[in-house]
């Protein structure tokens, strides 16, 4: 049965969503130790969490390219998360979606946080044909991220190696069972709503 085109998914709990970024290890390492965020990270910069592990995998490189040699498994509460895609806006403009180009700009301008849609990845990181959510948080919703969402962040650094190095090796039965078992998020209605195009749970 084929994946819904737009659909969270996620590693989450019953108050946590896990979202996955890679930094220099002057960030990531003492962000691990300390399970927040350092001082040195820009809380006025725009950030991108994204809930799909190999997505990550497709943007560092499995923790292989300059700048992003730390990978963090960031856990957050289900609350900042929603309330970011609440707040969201799309990245790009959508005819029918938003009254005019203009209308979209001025939402865009105004929104904390950032709706984006990229082709799911596989064990090889080839595109699939469904999507995965990015979501961008500047201003207010990095802010909270860093200083109030965020539960714990972890070094999964190794842990990407590893299945990297099971993918070289034409292991793909066991690369696959260590991937984090992620499955569709339940968005609220009012996410929904805020957000269009996200499919409910299920």
């Amino acid at each position: 049965m084929a994946e819904p085109m737009h659909q969270i998914r996620a590693l989450h709990t019953a108050s946590t969503v896990t979202v996955y970024q890679a930094y220099r290890p002057e960030i990531g390492l003492p962000a691990a130790r300390d399970g927040r965020f350092p001082a040195v990270w820009q809380r006025d910069r725009m950030t991108w969490i994204k809930p799909s592990f190999l997505w990550m995998m497709y943007r560092c490189g499995w923790g292989s390219k300059e700048g992003q040699e730390t990978v963090l498994a960031v856990e957050i509460t289900r609350e900042g998360f929603e309330w970011a895609l609440e707040h969201a806006c799309l990245t790009h403009y959508e005819r029918g979606l938003h009254p005019d180009r203009a209308a979209w700009k001025r939402q865009l301008k105004r929104s904390p946080s950032r709706v984006q849609w990229d082709p799911e990845r596989d064990l090889h990181l080839s595109p699939l044909p469904h999507r995965s959510l990015q979501l961008g948080l500047t201003g207010e919703a990095a802010r909270r991220y860093a200083d109030e969402w965020t539960v714990s962040i972890t070094d999964v650094t190794t842990l990407a190696h590893t299945i990297h190095a099971h993918v070289r090796d034409g292991d793909l039965a066991s690369a696959r069972r260590l991937l984090p078992a992620e499955h569709p998020y339940p968005v609220p209605a009012a996410t929904r709503t805020a957000v269009p195009g996200i499919v409910a749970h299920g």
